[in-house]
């Protein structure tokens, strides 16, 4: 079976990235002590994590054959598949304190009004087999909608690649706000979706604060996702680590302590640590320690730097199993690596 992930990002960017040796200033002028500049965008992000890790992935996105971000992909070895759109993408600014506090600063991006059917057919095409191997095993569709689509374009793209492949390949959506809630009410099935507290909190009502300090709580809300079509639930805490909700059962994972350097593409590096641990056969509880693992280490990073499975410590990672009621039980994540329940539990940052 292919283990190769396709990932669609519809607005990409170009993340430029200004570190401070203090506190952001408003309205004062600050010296950078670093900056940075890498193609960006959820999807492209969990196709940098695969690359560095040694995996198979293409990343396709809007962009034409000059375009800072297509070259800047192809300079750092990233297989890509574009749409010509005859316009610049566009450029994202995010200043990160010594604390780990991260400001974002994000454009809207180019129109791609009248492209959606082009980029399905796109998106359904290499998905599937070609001359140099079979069908992808999974397409993420990861981040926000670039002016032009219409709300219901995720729930498009899912549709396009379940009418070309059927259930042969695997479906994640990482994304959030009307796209992703008009994604889940259009009776659209997907393998995977993976919100944050607050896009939880979004389409399922709820404290997002009270998820992230309540593991049972956070996996019964993450639980009526199932409901609305998707089977399995990642749901990422920040430094409270994250809970893991499929037909089977849930799990949930503490993060460990860690000197956070800035959270850009934290998430990204979470569902492409999970994504490849499925690849590689790993059960659920496996899955969701590399998620929390992959996470970790690129809060840990500089700037926009994503972190190399090799980078990553998942037996560090204690997960446990959420019963039907009663305390949480830990469990083995590996048939080889000590039982978590050897370990003292990592608390969050």
């Amino acid at each position: 079976m292919s283990g190769r992930i396709v990932t669609v990002t519809p607005n990409p960017s170009l993340d430029r990235t200004i570190e401070l040796s203090g506190e952001l200033q408003r309205g004062a002028v600050q010296r950078a002590t670093r900056s940075t500049a890498e193609p960006g965008g959820k999807g492209v992000n969990v196709s940098r994590v695969v690359v560095a890790s040694g995996g198979d992935t293409t990343a396709v996105l809007p962009g034409d054959e000059l375009d800072p971000v297509v070259t800047g992909l192809a300079v750092r070895g990233i297989p890509t598949v574009t749409l010509p759109i005859g316009a610049a993408l566009r450029s994202n600014v995010t200043v990160t304190e010594p604390t780990g506090t991260t400001t974002k600063l994000n454009e809207p991006g180019p129109s791609l009004a009248g492209r959606l059917e082009d980029l399905a057919e796109l998106v359904a095409t290499t998905a599937g087999p070609s001359a140099t191997g079979p069908a992808a095993r999974w397409v993420v569709l990861a981040g926000s909608l670039p002016p032009g689509l219409p709300d219901d374009a995720l729930a498009v793209l899912v549709h396009a690649v379940r009418q070309r492949h059927g259930d042969d390949v695997r479906i994640a959506v990482d994304s959030s706000g009307v796209p992703f809630a008009a994604l889940l009410q259009s009776g659209e099935r997907v393998d995977l979706v993976k919100p944050n507290a607050e896009e939880l909190a979004e389409v399922v009502g709820g404290d997002p604060a009270a998820y992230e300090h309540d593991p049972a709580l956070a996996a019964a809300a993450a639980g009526r996702l199932r409901d609305r079509g998707a089977d399995t639930v990642l749901l990422t805490l920040g430094s409270a680590g994250a809970v893991l909700v499929d037909g089977t059962g849930s799990w949930v994972a503490a993060a460990p302590r860690i000197t956070a350097r800035s959270t850009v593409g934290a998430g990204d590096s979470s569902l492409a640590g999970y994504l490849l641990a499925e690849v590689a056969g790993a059960p659920p509880g496996r899955r969701l320690a590399q998620a929390v693992a992959s996470g970790a280490a690129a809060a840990g990073l500089p700037g926009s730097d994503v972190p190399a499975l090799d980078a990553t410590d998942p037996d560090a990672i204690v997960v446990h199993r959420l019963g039907p009621s009663g305390p949480a039980t830990p469990e083995r994540t590996s048939s080889s690596a000590p039982s978590s329940a050897d370990r003292p539990v990592p608390h969050g940052v």
